[in-house]
């Protein structure tokens, strides 16, 4: 077990990738924790879907806490996550920033308090370098507002054409990519003549590399098991 007056050692996954050069400068300027790509107290996984396989391998034959931020991933890779989180604790987030965690916990209250007669659209936009759409967070955000509702979440999505009325209690997603963006998501409620709009603007990636701490420092020492950020927001 780790002494607590030691720092926390972070592996990187893809540590010259964006998001690992970001945790690497937060890390600088925080000495509770630091980089050690041989024997990290967790692992920290912003890398590509291609490599999740070879991470989650790492993190189960070592007994070590996963932190998985990989966006893009399908259906055989969640079950893959599920299988791990049998044997070390995985949490996976599709956004670390804490803002974000707070407002999906907003959204899902409004789509409960609302109902259905709101009809509800999540627009994201990102740099232009992206590579998924609708985004991670976005999807999140669906899955929150789905939950509100307590239905399936049901995606409307890629409107072009005629006779794209709404489906009644689906959710839309538009997707807009240019430039330098780092995130924006919004969540819209459209009533009976009114709309409810709640909103998240990231402006700098260094949100992300600080809630990635935060959840590195929350899953080391918790046992097996599957987790969010919502579990992260909740014990801080």
């Amino acid at each position: 077990m780790r002494p607590t007056d030691q720092p926390l050692r972070l592996t990187l996954i893809a540590p010259d990738g964006r998001m690992g050069q970001a945790i690497a400068a937060a890390v600088a300027v925080d000495n509770r924790f630091k980089i050690d790509q041989d024997r990290g107290d967790v692992i920290v996984d912003f890398s590509a879907p291609d490599a999740l396989a070879s991470s989650l391998e790492t993190a189960t034959r070592a007994s070590t806490p996963i932190l998985i931020g990989t966006t893009g991933l399908d259906d055989f890779a969640s079950r893959r996550i599920t299988e791990a989180s049998r044997s070390v604790a995985v949490l996976r987030a599709s956004n670390t920033s804490l803002g974000v965690a707070l407002l999906e916990e907003l959204v899902e209250r409004a789509a409960r308090v609302l109902g259905t007669e709101w009809d509800i659209e999540v627009l994201e936009m990102h740099h232009r370098l992206k590579r998924d759409a609708p985004s991670g967070t976005a999807l999140s955000l669906g899955e929150a507002a789905a939950r509100g509702r307590a239905e399936p979440l049901r995606r409307e999505e890629s409107r072009s054409g005629r006779r794209l009325e709404r489906q009644e209690g689906a959710i839309g997603f538009a997707a807009l990519r240019g430039g330098t963006v780092v995130g924006d998501h919004d969540v819209i409620f459209a009533g009976p003549e009114e709309r409810v709009i709640l909103s998240h603007r990231a402006e700098n990636r260094m949100i992300f590399a600080r809630g990635a701490l935060a959840a590195a420092r929350f899953l080391a020492g918790q046992p097996p098991g599957l987790y969010t950020m919502r579990d992260v927001v909740e014990a801080l």
